[in-house]
């Protein structure tokens, strides 16, 4: 397909812009999220209300928790990125004791001076009003006795709790407390709130509140509300979307020209994630996948621990994620900068599918075409090889599904019907012959996977991530280009 560079610049361009304190300043507006809202609103039954409910902290290890990432609904309608938090947004306005009306609230971690010194300054309720627009912010305590009369409402829409957060004897308003609290006042399994921690009960007061009453609760519309307004990207959206997608094509880029024999798996991974964050990536979108030569038939393969990839087909799975935005491209190179014969007939067999794949990705189409396509020309070809003998069999080595959207989810929610405009979604068929495969030994260890970012418009399929090489004669050009890592060395350590 065509890559459309002067589309890409014009995106880049945008991306570019810098604060004077040094930090970027393209990150989704307000105005962004309150439109989320707005378009969630509009969905809702009427007399609904909707919770959500922030991430948890998840711990590593002892006193260590892992990064903290936002739950990408609650990012997407609100743009706040620390935990502890909780949404409320009701389908039709409601007036408080005072008169004023409203249609939604933001309840936040309280500002903690002592708190902040460790683990960073938090927004608080003020910020939350002049950053993120809300009229009504409010301290997470408050959502503990919030008294939102839920039994009122003809519909409460939630997602289905995880049972993943930790209760903090330290933070009375953690997570933890925060969903108890709401389990309590909608009569969610009134049985396991009874036998609750007796402090907790009175901390939330649930003495008065516990009840054989329970409110009219809907688990699944909501997850169907989100897809379908999450599955098509705004001009903004894109913004962000693109230069993930670009920066993870740089990855592949750079280590096709610093690949060598000698190069550990991990080594070839902290190469990609080097360039992301000298992109300005923040993290990666998921575990980064290097696997060299049977490794790379392991689909999730995260381990990267092979010494020496040596003259190996190396698939490498990457996506870096700016600004919450993630990618997801993967690219297959022989280590020794040259495809064998084998090497290369099962490559371009994956990369004709591909290309079939890509092809159909067109408004209207169905999103499983995709995968007709390139299963197609997989099966053919494998039974033209000789490897297998009948279409069922080559899904043994071609296992997944070729397309999936990608955004604030590598593997973004979406209702996956027919293709619209404004969607982004992978096109990703593989090949994959482990040890052992009932074919000639010849093609055991091989595995290639060919996986690029699409854009759905009303002019064809749009491959942002094409400036990274896919066809096996680019690769091997590009393969032989210097790179900047060449002279890049350390002292060797006993």
């Amino acid at each position: 397909m065509t890559f459309r560079l002067s589309f890409i610049l014009t995106v880049l361009f945008v991306c570019t812009s810098i604060a004077q304190n040094g930090t970027p300043n393209d990150y989704l507006s307000a105005q962004f999220h309150k439109e989320r809202r707005e378009a969630l609103r509009k969905k809702m039954p009427n007399n609904s209300v909707a919770v959500f409910f922030g991430n948890p902290v998840r711990n590593r290890a002892n006193d260590v928790d892992y990064v903290y990432h936002q739950d990408p609904d609650f990012y997407y309608l609100t743009g706040y990125k620390e935990p502890n938090c909780v949404l409320v947004v009701f389908s039709n306005n409601q007036t408080d004791k005072d008169g004023k009306t409203y249609n939604e609230m933001l309840y936040v971690q309280e500002k903690n001076p002592k708190a902040e010194q460790w683990t960073g300054i938090r927004l608080g309720t003020e910020g939350a009003k002049k950053d993120l627009g809300f009229e009504v912010a409010l301290n997470g305590k408050e959502f503990l006795n919030s008294g939102i009369d839920y039994m009122s409402f003809n519909n409460v829409l939630f997602k289905e709790f995880e049972n993943d957060s930790r209760n903090s004897k330290r933070d009375k308003a953690d997570l933890y407390k925060l969903i108890e609290a709401f389990k309590t006042q909608i009569g969610y399994d009134v049985k396991v709130e009874k036998q609750a921690d007796s402090n907790l009960q009175n901390e939330i007061n649930t003495k008065k509140s516990i009840t054989a009453k329970k409110a009219n609760t809907d688990t699944k519309s909501i997850i169907t509300f989100m897809a379908s307004l999450r599955e098509k990207k705004s001009k903004e959206e894109m913004v962000l979307l693109t230069k993930a997608v670009r920066i993870s094509a740089m990855g592949q880029r750079e280590i096709m020209k610093a690949m060598h024999p000698g190069m550990s798996e991990s080594e070839i991974q902290g190469v990609h994630e080097f360039v992301y964050k000298k992109y300005g990536s923040e993290f990666e979108g998921y575990p980064s996948i290097v696997g060299a030569g049977n490794n790379g038939c392991v689909l999730h393969y995260i381990e990267n621990s092979k010494m020496k990839v040596e003259n190996d087909l190396v698939l490498m799975d990457l996506g870096a994620e700016y600004h919450g935005y993630s990618a997801d491209v993967t690219r297959t190179i022989p280590a020794n900068g040259k495809f064998s014969s084998e090497q290369k007939l099962i490559y371009d067999l994956v990369y004709d599918a591909q290309e079939a794949g890509i092809a159909t990705a067109k408004i209207g189409n169905s999103i499983s075409a995709t995968d007709v396509a390139a299963r197609k020309i997989i099966s053919d070809g494998l039974i033209k090889l000789g490897i297998t003998k009948t279409a069922d069999e080559s899904r043994k080595y071609f296992p997944h599904g070729t397309s999936h959207h990608i955004g604030l989810d590598v593997h973004d929610p979406g209702l996956y019907n027919n293709f619209e405009e404004n969607m982004v979604l992978t096109v990703e068929p593989g090949i994959y012959i482990p040890n052992g495969s009932d074919c000639d030994k010849k093609w055991w260890g091989i595995a290639v996977r060919i996986e690029d970012d699409i854009l759905i418009t009303a002019n064809g399929p749009v491959n942002l991530s094409g400036e990274a090489p896919r066809k096996s004669n680019e690769i091997e050009a590009l393969m032989k280009e210097k790179s900047v890592f060449d002279s890049f060395s350390l002292p060797k350590l006993d």
